[in-house]
């Protein structure tokens, strides 16, 4: 059978090192507020009387939450106003132009104004 999200937190919390308070300190991040008694639920074997199934929602905000962790608040960018307080629409990238097609050859006699030379016999 596949993992389930119970297997899927327990691999990351050993493949990071993480404790219980670290996790609850991740899923603070995205405002969830869990107690290390729900989590230590999650880790124990599934046949265990007081053993609970991790919720899609729980899992998700604990990845969120991860994500800011490790990489920290992502800045959205406002876009750029005038004077006026318009917003400036953003400028089509320049259309590319065809490259100029440039022969490798060397040009034959009598092309661009080019004498024929002849060799002398001797």
């Amino acid at each position: 059978m596949g993992l389930t999200n119970n297997d899927i937190l327990k691999k990351i919390r050993v493949a990071l090192k993480l404790r219980d308070d670290d996790i609850v300190r991740i899923l603070g991040h995205v405002d969830y507020e869990i107690t290390k008694g729900e989590l230590g639920a999650f880790f124990r074997s599934e046949d265990h009387a007081k053993y609970m199934e991790l919720q899609d929602q729980i899992l998700r905000n604990f990845l969120n939450g991860l994500v800011i962790e490790k990489r920290g608040i992502m800045e959205r960018k406002k876009p750029e106003e005038n004077s006026a307080g318009r917003t400036i629409k953003p400028k089509a990238p320049p259309v590319e132009q065809k490259p100029v097609f440039k022969p490798k050859r060397k040009p034959f006699a009598g092309e661009k104004g080019k004498k024929l030379e002849r060799k002398k016999r001797t």
